[in-house]
């Protein structure tokens, strides 16, 4: 307990998920932990969550997608909690559709929110950090960087296109500022029950894929919220620019 004691935390897609999972996690660890989203209910629910556990936590609703609401949201958050030690980028959007298929708006949205976002928060955050004069970045990329699903283009390319971002921050901004990436396979989440819509038998699919699984279960939020602390924490203090996947052996196969 206390691995992130007095530290403060943005976790963005935080109303779900391993955004949620990934906040409660860095709660109990003694981080003051800011989760934004854009579904106020289940915001204010996670911060409820929070603070029943006795940690601290506020939510800030916004569109991540638009630069000035990322600004936003490291200015709001240093205003209520004094500095910035730590962001987690776990927002998704599937963008599900072959090239063909998918409408511009679809393709947009999946970009905008895996890749764009990502960029817009380091871009108002790394400054804050480096006020500190250390900060640490976990970016929750996906398998689907290097393998394929049916009709999921926009969400592979845009996974795919957060590997050499990472890196390129890395060099730039260390030894301040360290970055890293995590790459989950199939997480039982909201996200993951949505994407296998995009096949004929979705619920097989679910089953198939434990099957396959070397650990032969899904991955459950808290595995990756494990691997978020460690890179995040001082444990991890040498590690920066690297991708490591949480998936419980799922490239294996």
């Amino acid at each position: 307990m206390g691995m992130l004691k007095d530290k403060v935390a943005i976790i963005t897609g935080a109303t779900s998920g391993i955004g949620w999972g990934i906040a409660e996690v860095f709660a109990r660890e003694g981080a003051a932990v800011v989760v934004a989203g854009r579904d106020a209910n289940r915001g204010n629910e996670i911060v409820k969550t929070i603070e029943k556990n006795g940690g601290r936590a506020l939510f800030i609703r916004g569109d991540l997608t638009l630069p000035e609401e990322n600004r936003k949201l490291v200015d709001e958050a240093v205003d209520a909690f004094g500095s910035l030690d730590i962001m987690v980028m776990s927002a998704g959007d599937l963008g599900i559709g072959s090239v063909t298929d998918v409408d511009l708006e679809t393709w947009h949205r999946a970009v905008n929110i895996n890749f764009n976002a990502v960029f817009y928060l380091l871009k108002y955050g790394i400054p804050e950090m480096k006020k500190r004069g250390k900060g640490a970045v976990v970016v929750v990329g996906s398998i689907a960087a290097f393998h394929m699903f049916p009709n999921h283009p926009a969400y592979c390319a845009s996974k795919g296109a957060l590997v050499p971002l990472v890196k390129q921050v890395a060099l730039d901004y260390g030894p301040q500022i360290r970055i890293n990436l995590i790459h989950p396979a199939q997480v039982d989440t909201p996200l993951l029950r949505n994407s296998v819509k995009a096949f004929d038998n979705p619920e097989s699919i679910i089953q198939e894929t434990e099957n396959r699984l070397p650990m032969k279960r899904l991955g459950l939020p808290e595995d990756i919220a494990q691997a978020a602390l460690y890179l995040v924490s001082e444990k991890a203090s040498w590690i920066t620019g690297a991708g490591f996947e949480v998936d419980g052996g799922f490239l294996c196969t």
